[in-house]
């Protein structure tokens, strides 16, 4: 049984460098459209603090999780937005202080939740490790569209092997979540890090394949960016149709970011 600490400890990290960028903003920044079509910046953090919110009724009231999944289902096309646009409503300030609130609480749940256990998810049960890396990989990708809409750049860092690894891991639900049947053979997967290390998953004599960079994997896989845009390579049929279909998040597909649209700006690698 792995220690769920170090990821917990990246989710935070990472939550407070995208909080550092937004706690100062006034409120027409809050405002400024970013790349999600409809979404503001304010759009973002409010998603963020309804999925932790979320995640912390998995972990600590499954009945109250439960209800949440009922509304999803009431609307499966819309509760994603709907949450947001209803937390966007709120006055900056308390929005802000909202989100800070929530993830704490999270953190906390996380930090004590017993060992080896399991909590509902909108997608497959996760444990307490699996829980925190999709929480990392959201507070990931929305602080990509928060950056662009303000003109900064974010430098990939080592959190990304979290992102990347529930990338990988959720290559069958990818596939579940288009009605299609998941490839029966396990896949070889190779991508360069931000330092340059390379992290591997899957059998090394596998016939599918996918190679290239951490960051464009990741970009992939949390629809920050098109394949085309990206410089990734598929080897085998199968391999090549998950590259057009990959999700790392829970849910129905997603439409992604058009082809030619470009990669988030990124700077150097830390």
């Amino acid at each position: 049984m792995s220690d769920p600490t170090p990821v917990i400890d990246d989710l935070r990290e990472e939550s407070e460098e995208l909080d550092a960028l937004v706690a100062e903003l006034s409120p027409e920044d809050w405002r400024r459209a970013t790349p999600a079509p409809g979404w503001t910046i304010a759009h973002q953090i409010a998603h963020l603090n309804w999925t932790d919110r979320a995640a912390l009724a998995a972990v600590t009231d499954e009945d109250g999780f439960r209800a949440l999944v009922e509304q999803a289902l009431a609307a499966p096309g819309r509760y994603v937005d709907d949450g947001a646009e209803e937390g966007a409503k709120q006055d900056p300030a308390a929005l802000l202080t909202a989100w800070r609130e929530g993830r704490a609480a999270l953190d906390e749940a996380l930090r004590t939740a017993a060992p080896g256990a399991r909590f509902p998810w909108y997608g497959p049960p996760m444990a307490t490790a699996s829980m925190a890396t999709a929480r990392l990989m959201e507070t990931w990708a929305h602080g990509l569209d928060i950056a662009a809409a303000l003109g900064v750049t974010r430098p990939p860092t080592g959190r990304l092997r979290h992102v990347a690894r529930i990338g990988v891991r959720a290559r069958d639900f990818a596939h579940a979540a288009h009605g299609l049947a998941p490839p029966a053979e396990p896949f070889r997967v190779e991508l360069t890090g931000p330092g340059g290390d390379l992290w591997t998953y899957g059998p090394e004599d596998a016939t599918q394949r996918v190679t290239g960079p951490a960051l464009d994997f990741c970009l992939l896989a949390t629809q920050r960016a098109h394949r085309a845009d990206l410089a990734l390579t598929a080897e085998g049929p199968d391999a090549d149709r998950w590259l057009d279909i990959a999700q790392a998040f829970a849910g129905p597909p997603g439409a992604g970011r058009p082809p030619g649209a470009g990669r988030p700006a990124q700077g150097e690698p830390r």
